[in-house]
């Protein structure tokens, strides 16, 4: 009851504003979720170390840009893990991979460093992750994997720039709990692909059966810059 009326007065005090049209009610009306165009389409895509990739819509888009771009930086609203995860869903839908598809994985957020968690008060992968999980009915492997080290904002950097800045960057700290495992990789952007791979390439290293990639959006290089 009480969270319930905390709700209601934060909605009340700071109405939820569409932020593509401006109406309110929600951050993605169902307006503007409908002309989103949400790929119906999947091209297996594998690299050294990922087996697959899924995300719903490329990051030129303006509208998913924009909602991007305020779920990761100022005004850090939290609460677009929801209408962003709904993509995610809404393209797995379209390609029918239905949640029972994905009942043998086990679903792991791509860390955030100690400097960034503070400066942005969550972790967007790990916020993108519980709704997914919740969605697929799995679990998520929570304090397996740490980012040991503070690197640069990868969106200023090229693609070899941006594996460098990654090396020795992340830290298996539960190693028995991947072993064996089909493993959903979860982060916002997939852009030259250097986090998702590095990260992956620990999980392979130390056992992991299987390990797939799911993005909100695909960016070509330089197209993440803000």
């Amino acid at each position: 009851m009480l969270n319930e009326s905390k709700k209601f007065l934060l909605d009340l005090l700071f109405p939820k504003i569409c932020i593509s049209c401006q109406k309110e009610g929600t951050y993605l009306c169902s307006d503007c979720f409908g002309i989103l165009e949400v790929s119906s389409l999947h091209t297996p895509y594998n690299t050294k170390y990922l087996d697959d990739l899924y995300f719903p819509l490329p990051y030129q888009n303006p509208i998913l840009k924009k909602l991007i771009q305020n779920f990761k930086y100022p005004p850090f609203i939290k609460e677009l893990s929801q209408p962003l995860s709904s993509l995610i869903i809404a393209h797995l839908q379209l390609i029918e991979k239905p949640p029972e598809f994905f009942q043998d994985f086990s679903i792991l957020p791509i860390p955030q460093s100690k400097k960034r968690l503070k400066w942005r008060g969550f972790n967007q992968a790990e916020e993108l992750a519980k709704e997914l999980a919740s969605f697929f009915k799995i679990g998520i492997l929570n304090n397996v994997m740490e980012k040991i080290k503070e690197t640069e904002s990868q969106v200023n950097l090229t693609e070899k720039e941006r594996k460098e800045n990654l090396k020795g960057a992340f830290s298996l700290r539960k190693p028995e709990l991947i072993k064996h495992k089909k493993i959903i990789l979860v982060d916002d952007v997939y852009t030259t692909g250097a986090t998702m791979e590095e990260v992956a390439k620990i999980l392979k290293e130390n056992g992991a059966k299987e390990v797939i990639g799911i993005v909100i959006a695909r960016a070509n290089p330089g197209e993440d810059k803000i």
